[in-house]
């Protein structure tokens, strides 16, 4: 355990050594390094997808559950994808260096806020080797080092798309000791991580309720402890049919183990009958399981196949991340947006109307992270809201909130130019 422990410690120093010349490095520079992790994992496409096959191998091995397995999985399409969104991320603003908020007062001070970055950014993931390369692009081009910790199942993966980076940014002249990957599982190091407040400035989290709860009550160091999804879609009795049909259907049925997926439908009772009609054939094709309140289970148990079941007291407020979903029916805009409140995470929650005051109202009145009109959950997410990539999606209400892009990895300090005055 002390190699354990004495590799981690370096690694820290490295990375701290590493933030302070990158907070310097030019913004074409850093691009350079971005456009050659690009071209890295394209050149190394089958060696990524054989690392990612021995861990897949070994899940199904220890019997991971499928939602894990199918985070855990890398395509050349999915790593297509990563490619677009590294790529995309160059061809942003690099936040590092912009003023705002400039004014001269009225003794001739003029005073401003400069973007700066945060530091050195510690990450502990589950499951998912594309964090390893969304964050380390968003990290290098907000100008912070990056410490990544993922988890055992996704060692090979994610070692080997960390070398890679490592590799790629070194040859465009960007310290490779920026990007420190954690090769140890050993639990203990978690603990460690939360406790090095001197080398970590900001702790993120990716992965499980319990991670997260555990990173909220020990780490020492600001954290980003949101994140958990409990996402709400409500059909108002005014919706478009056909929309709210669709839009409820993409954010159950799209991508289903992800945080921004739907897991509680809410239907105003006049609309429920063909609503739910409609959502049950589609979901008896799909297999998604419907755990309805007794008025809707009287309607969804009458189509023939369908899996609608008696919804729990526990189901409110779950986020499933598998192909089930809550489904209430209320009679009224007050019901949906009391519900939400009660049971919601802040993370991302919808409606589906044609009325403009109930749009509005629910846009004033759910206090979410994300909250949208007429369109589907799914789009919170940092490559949609035109961010390039995320970190996370933080529930958090300082610092960051929603999708967690390059500003959100910077801090700012002020700045102060003056003509010789002094306080009197």
């Amino acid at each position: 355990m002390t190699t354990e422990l004495d590799e981690l410690g370096s690694k820290a120093r490295e990375a701290r050594k590493a933030s302070l010349k990158l907070a310097r490095i030019s913004s074409s520079v850093k691009d350079r390094a971005l456009h050659a992790i690009a071209n890295g994992i394209e050149e190394h496409t089958e060696e990524i997808l054989e690392a990612n096959e021995e861990d897949l191998s070994a899940g199904h091995l220890a019997g991971l559950a499928g939602p894990l397995l199918n985070r855990l999985a890398l395509s050349k399409s999915s790593l297509g994808s990563i490619v677009a969104d590294v790529r995309r991320i160059t061809a942003l603003p690099d936040p590092v260096g912009e003023t705002f908020d400039f004014q001269v007062l009225s003794n001739g001070l003029r005073t401003g806020k400069r973007r700066v970055p945060l530091g050195v950014i510690g990450v502990i993931y589950e499951s998912r080797p594309n964090v390893t390369i969304d964050i380390a692009s968003l990290c290098l081009k907000s100008g912070n080092a990056v410490i990544l910790r993922g988890g055992k199942e996704a060692l090979n993966s994610n070692t080997t798309l960390a070398r890679i980076s490592r590799d790629s940014v070194e040859k465009a002249g960007v310290p490779p000791e920026a990007i420190q990957i954690i090769e140890s599982t050993d639990r203990e190091l978690v603990s460690q991580m939360l406790r090095m407040k001197d080398s970590i400035d900001l702790l993120i989290p990716r992965g499980s309720v319990d991670l997260i709860r555990r990173v909220a009550a020990e780490a020492t160091m600001p954290a980003i402890t949101g994140g958990v999804g409990v996402c709400h879609t409500y059909i108002d009795h005014t919706a478009n049919l056909e929309m709210a049909v669709a839009i409820a259907n993409n954010a159950k049925v799209s991508s289903p183990y992800v945080c921004n997926a739907m897991d509680t439908l809410l239907v105003h009772t006049s609309i429920a009958p063909t609503a739910l009609n409609q959502l049950a054939n589609l979901w008896r094709i799909s297999g998604v399981e419907m755990r309805c309140d007794d008025r809707a289970l009287a309607i969804t148990e009458q189509v023939k196949g369908v899996h609608a079941v008696p919804a729990s007291d526990a189901d409110w407020g779950t986020e499933f991340l598998s192909m089930t979903a809550a489904i209430k029916i209320v009679d009224s805009l007050d019901e949906a947006i009391s519900h939400i409140d009660i049971y919601g995470s802040g993370h991302s929650d919808a409606i589906v109307t044609e009325d403009y005051s109930s749009a509005m109202r629910f846009l004033d009145e759910v206090d979410s992270a994300v909250v949208l009109v007429n369109a589907s959950s799914r789009f919170n997410d940092g490559g949609q809201f035109g961010l390039g990539a995320e970190v996370a999606i933080s529930t958090n209400k300082i610092h960051a909130r929603g999708p967690m892009g390059l500003k959100e990895l910077t801090s700012y300090k002020w700045t102060v130019l003056g003509t010789g005055q002094v306080r009197e």
